[in-house]
């Protein structure tokens, strides 16, 4: 399961090396991340290993989300062979939400709590830091820092890492790290708000580039 958990590094990194248009860079990350199926392969069957229901169903919803992933995966290294940075920040969102999924059904995140109290969250939070523009009037774009300003988790912030092209202009946001985790989730536009002022930058530019 660890092996499974240093995919999300890899994405980390992926994402400040397409944030970075480092199209050198990022054209070596599909290659590293097929590289995973056989980890992924083998964490469903062994994790799941019983003829009973509940297993056999959560081996098909993972081997669904693993599809999805490398479904998107392919998409990725088509639009990053384009140098096509919308394409490749959809197809980057796609990935996340289906990895996020893997982890969250696959039991592999360290804390999954589903009644999220939103104290602790403004607790370390400046409120000078919750200055934030009008969706509507300024919507946030990929490389933002956005805080959520509606839904059940307003409060949370994060980096929009994708807007979805199909009409929907919905926001795919990668959540601040939050016990060693980074969530992704999929909002309407006006959920996701800019936030203004001085920030710092979102964690993946702090992760020194290796060799």
């Amino acid at each position: 399961s660890n092996k499974i958990r240093s995919v999300s590094k890899i994405m980390d990194e992926l994402q400040r090396d397409l944030m970075q248009e480092r199209w050198d860079l990022v054209e070596g990350y599909p290659t590293q991340l097929r590289s995973y199926v056989p980890v992924f392969t083998a964490y469903t069957d062994s994790a799941f290993p019983t003829d009973i229901p509940t297993d056999k169903g959560l081996r098909v919803a993972l081997r669904y989300e693993v599809g999805r992933f490398f479904a998107s995966l392919e998409r990725f290294r088509q639009a990053a062979n384009r140098k096509s940075l919308d394409e490749a920040y959809v197809a980057y969102s796609d990935m996340s939400l289906h990895f996020d999924r893997y982890l969250r059904v696959g039991g592999l995140y360290t804390f999954y709590d589903s009644t999220v109290s939103l104290e602790e969250y403004y607790s370390g939070v400046a409120e000078s830091s919750l200055i934030y523009a009008d969706p509507k009037k300024d919507p946030a774009l990929v490389r933002d820092l956005v805080v959520f300003v509606k839904g059940p988790e307003k409060g949370r912030t994060g980096i929009v890492i994708g807007i979805y092209p199909d009409g929907s202009d919905a926001r795919a946001v990668k959540l601040d790290r939050y016990k060693g985790i980074r969530e992704v989730r999929v909002v309407p536009t006006e959920w996701a708000a800019k936030r203004l002022g001085e920030q710092d930058p979102d964690d993946v530019f702090l992760i020194p580039q290796s060799g």
